[in-house]
């Protein structure tokens, strides 16, 4: 059990507006807290540029000014250190305001994907045991429904100008207006964060990192984009902001997403600005290359082949000509980057670095790849800390196992047990984690990924598992079995598809039917794209789905 910090707040009224202050007990910040971290940036560039969003520039100092107030209010509401609080919020400043703001008073941040459907927030908010909840006015509807059902849910927290839409909600605007006197306080390191990310079983799980352990696996331990060894004392990180040049750095995914959270606070850290799309409409690459162009993006970050395709075609279709001479660094993780796109992107940028990264939200980064000669579809180094394992040892030269990483790893899964003990093996003295991806290592000592060793399809760096989807299909009243696959695609990586069977005496649904079914209970992008009906699906004895077989069908191998 984490131990409560001793807090003590007093009420000050100001002219008409009444503002809080909240008095920390002092200590010195000596722990790598993600808090603390961030206040040895500030406390060296104050006025650099932070954040730019379509509401304007926000300096360091008034992002730390801003988030200290929001963890005020947090604090004046009932929030305490332990307590875990949901980000349901949409690029912007709010999000990091709203990060920073939770882990400065020693509570738990976890991301929600504002593309979920009901039952899968409601499942999500609940295996959370979600406090509060920090939200965008559009997803209002959703938060009253789940208001009715999550016990545990007590503080609703709107961000946008109009109020009253949720009974007992609070403004997020009025929560700035309380006063923070922060003195630095007793935080631990071992204080954690929630990553949320599909689970083993095909439902988000919760994936528990220390402020610590987060710190040196997913964000480098501080100089990952100033080209710096991990920093060895917290006040380091200072000294690595103050010497880097201010670049400019567009993380062109959700930051609800592991891969553009992580760009994001490295940047921070690093002493960077970071430019933020809202992404209202969705991924649009002709905005991206019109931001890149207007603000002088230095580093781009996508998430593979899904944004990479879009962004070239805005580019080859010259229905405009960008100024893009200050990009030079474009990068690329949580999905498959195809080496002829990072072909074609060196020839436009040929003074450009394109990498291509590799990670998940279990080990945090593998390190940055290259494309293999012949098999997989990266290289990444071997270490001491980085090992291909088969069952409860390392593997032999050219046997495939699964890639592990050792070292700082998380906690585990949020309330799993069970599941955090298939994360880890232990060898030889050494707790190592298990990423999920197919791996060998060859006789160069250099490591292989095949990919994800289960059915979990990749689409666009958006996980779906087949469970799920199956099981809303096979809700469908003309629906008597379903079986779902990822079909291989230049665009998305891979499409989900579907094979059903009908129910009999039923007709059969047409795709677009199967689509608008399955969105008013998933995420659009776990409804299928391809469909194909059959008498009946093919299954082991056992029961079990032939996923070879619903694949062959999709190849051309099986008639339909």
């Amino acid at each position: 059990m984490l131990k409560t910090s001793i807090f003590s707040f007093f009420f000050l009224q100001m002219r008409s507006i009444v503002t809080y202050k909240l008095r920390i007990r002092s200590a010195t910040l000596s722990q790598f807290h993600l808090a603390d971290l961030f206040k040895y940036v500030v406390n060296r560039i104050p006025e650099r540029i932070a954040l730019l969003s379509e509401n304007g520039p926000v300096s360091y100092k008034e992002l730390d000014q801003r988030s200290s107030r929001l963890a005020a209010g947090l604090f004046a509401k009932g929030i305490r250190q332990g307590d875990h609080v949901g980000i349901y919020l949409m690029n912007g400043p709010e999000f990091l305001e709203s990060f920073f703001a939770i882990v400065k008073i020693g509570a738990v941040p976890f991301n929600i994907n504002y593309r979920y459907g009901y039952e899968e927030l409601l499942y999500l908010l609940s295996n959370a045991n979600a406090k509060a909840i920090i939200y965008d006015i559009q997803f209002s509807e959703h938060i009253n429904k789940l208001n009715e059902k999550l016990s545990t849910l007590e503080i609703c927290i709107s961000v946008g100008n109009e109020m009253g839409l949720v009974p007992g909600e609070f403004s997020y605007n009025e929560l700035l207006k309380f006063e923070y006197n922060f003195d630095g306080y007793a935080r631990s390191e071992n204080d954690y964060i929630l990553q949320y990310t599909g689970g083993t079983t095909g439902l988000p799980k919760g994936v528990m990192w220390s402020h610590k352990s987060f710190f040196f696996a997913c964000l480098g331990g501080g100089g990952l984009y100033a080209g710096a060894p991990p920093i060895s004392m917290p006040d380091e990180q200072g000294k690595i902001a103050f010497g880097a040049p201010p670049l400019k750095i567009l993380p062109c995914a959700p930051l609800m997403h592991g891969a553009a959270m992580w760009t994001a606070l490295s940047g921070i850290l690093g002493g960077m600005t970071l430019v933020l799309d809202p992404m209202r409409k969705g991924f649009n690459a002709h905005e991206i290359w019109d931001r890149v162009e207007h603000e002088g993006v230095n580093i781009l970050q996508i998430v593979g082949d899904a944004m990479a395709i879009p962004l070239l075609n805005a580019l080859k279709s010259k229905t405009k000509k960008w100024d893009l001479s200050s990009l030079v660094h474009l990068g690329s993780g949580g999905a498959i980057f195809s080496r002829h796109n990072k072909s074609e992107f060196k020839d436009i940028f040929p003074k450009c670095v394109i990498a291509d990264g590799m990670g998940t939200s279990e080990t945090g980064i593998s390190g940055m790849g290259s494309t293999p000669a012949k098999e997989g579809f990266m290289k990444l180094p071997i270490t001491d800390r980085q090992q291909v394992v088969i069952d409860n040892r390392i593997a032999d030269i050219n046997e495939i196992g699964y890639l592990a990483k050792a070292g700082n790893t998380p906690i585990g899964y949020y309330g799993d047990e069970q599941k955090s003990k298939e994360l880890f093996k232990h060898i030889d003295g050494k707790t190592w984690v298990l990423t999920g991806d197919r791996a060998k290592r060859d006789s160069l000592n250099t490591l292989i990924l095949y990919g994800r060793g289960s059915t979990c399809i990749n689409t666009g760096g958006e996980k779906v598992y087949p469970e799920e989807v199956e099981e809303i299909l096979r809700s469908h009243p003309s629906i008597f079995d379903a079986a779902v696959v990822g079909v291989t695609d230049l665009k998305w990586g891979e499409l989900v598809s579907a094979v059903i069977s009908i129910t009999e005496g039923s007709d059969s649904p047409s795709l677009q039917e199967v689509k608008t079914f399955c969105a008013s209970k998933l995420a659009g992008y776990k409804c299928p794209r391809q469909l194909r009906v059959v008498n009946t699906l093919k299954r082991s004895p056992a029961g079990k789905q032939d996923y070879k077989w619903v694949r062959s069908i999709f190849n051309g191998n099986e008639k339909k």
